[in-house]
């Protein structure tokens, strides 16, 4: 006979196994969302070769989909409230293999970099309603897990893109290389279409009947919000700087590691997947503020070790780097959200805004360092990019409970 414990404790089992299920197809989606977002980084060395351009060039139209990123975060989150989450998502994904597909057909420089932006656009309202649906769709005690699979997704996307990346455009070439990840986006909208339950409309207003421009103003005017959109500009800004520019480095003399070799370098974002999705914990333990300030100085401390000429130690500051970078940005993703009481949309849209634009600030600005001055000059910025960062997470409050 079972007893009550027993039915208790097997209903308890099935939960778990659910949930588990649930946010591992999060994940999932989360890295096919992304999964453009930065593979191609690890083939820079290999488009400069194919296009002729410089690598400040070639570094910024690999990244202007980071532009795209933050347009599109902004007018999803002004115009989208009406928009059935589950149908963008997919739409999204399976128009993203259009720009994809063309980017393994295309010659001109030009061409590429408004691609990337197309990418940008396609990716960042994918995301955008993703993270809608699941606030609208777990309760707030789920919410945490959803959101930290859906982090962890974005991390494995980063280390996984970049290795099927540098292995397939190795072995197959550059076009092929694009073809995979256009069939990785239709996949993205299939598993979109069969898992996801269709939704409403979306984003409704935080405030009734208050106009969507309307409600940007509170966010704007809270000096606690403003300092986090600050620190997203510049913890992006600090990431694809490094990460975008460093294999430059990895490939010339005295590391000089062949393309395939590149792509294995990216075991160094392992860690990452498994310190991300603490992030929450890191946050209530030390409050945003230490919390920002701990990780920012564990990437300035990794940033310092890409300056030596062994590749062990390389390694391991792009590991710390990647670490205290993805940390921090948990941490002050979070920090909006609990901030902005209301207009949480406009909030959050504004952070992934600035996010994005300071990775494009970063591609442009550390090129042109990189190509005039050289890498050590790039190191010395970005660590005084984060301290910048960690100057202004001092002014952070640990939210009331």
């Amino acid at each position: 006979m079972v007893t009550t414990t027993e039915q208790t404790s097997s209903t308890r089992l099935r939960i778990a196994a659910s949930g588990s299920w649930r946010f591992g197809i999060i994940a999932v989606i989360a890295f096919l969302t992304l999964v453009d977002l930065f593979a191609t980084q690890a083939i820079l060395p290999s488009l400069v070769v194919k296009f002729g351009v410089s690598r400040a060039t070639m570094g910024f139209a690999v990244n202007a989909s980071t532009f795209g990123m933050a347009v599109a975060g902004i007018a999803v989150a002004l115009f989208g409230r009406n928009l059935d989450r589950r149908n963008g998502i997919w739409i999204s994904l399976a128009v993203l293999a259009i720009p994809t597909t063309l980017l393994s057909q295309t010659d001109s420089i030009v061409v590429f970099a408004l691609l990337r932006v197309v990418q940008g656009l396609c990716m960042s309202t994918a995301f955008t309603l993703t993270m809608a649906y699941l606030a609208e769709h777990f309760s707030a005690r789920q919410t945490t897990g959803a959101l930290a699979a859906y982090v962890t997704g974005n991390v494995a996307s980063n280390f996984f893109g970049r290795l099927m990346s540098a292995a397939v455009a190795d072995t197959f070439g550059i076009s092929t290389n694009f073809l995979t990840f256009a069939a990785l986006n239709l996949i993205g909208a299939a598993l979109v279409w069969f898992t996801l339950q269709k939704t409403s409309a979306m984003m409704r207003a935080d405030a009734i009947g208050e106009p969507a421009r309307a409600a940007w103003k509170s966010p704007l005017k809270n000096a606690e919000l403003r300092a986090c959109f600050a620190i997203g500009f510049l913890i992006l800004f600090v990431f694809i700087g490094t990460f975008t520019y460093v294999n430059f480095q990895l490939v010339a003399a005295p590391l000089s590691l062949s393309p395939m070799a590149l792509g294995l370098v990216y075991f160094v974002f392992l860690p990452s997947m498994l310190t991300t999705p603490l992030a929450g914990r890191v946050a209530a333990g030390l409050g945003p503020r230490i919390g920002i300030d701990a990780t920012l100085a564990l990437a300035v401390l990794g940033l310092l070790l890409l300056l030596t000429s062994r590749l062990p130690i390389v390694l391991g500051g792009m590991a710390l780097v990647a670490i205290g970078t993805f940390l921090a940005q948990a941490i002050a993703t979070g920090h909006v959200s609990r901030t902005a009481s209301r207009d949480r949309a406009a909030a959050s849209g504004i952070y992934l805004a600035s996010y994005y634009a300071g990775g494009l600030a970063g591609s442009f600005v550390i090129g042109q360092i990189y190509d005039r001055i050289g890498w050590t000059a790039c190191v010395a910025v970005l660590a005084a990019v984060l301290a910048g960062a960690i100057a202004v997470a001092r002014s952070l409050k640990s939210p009331t409970a």
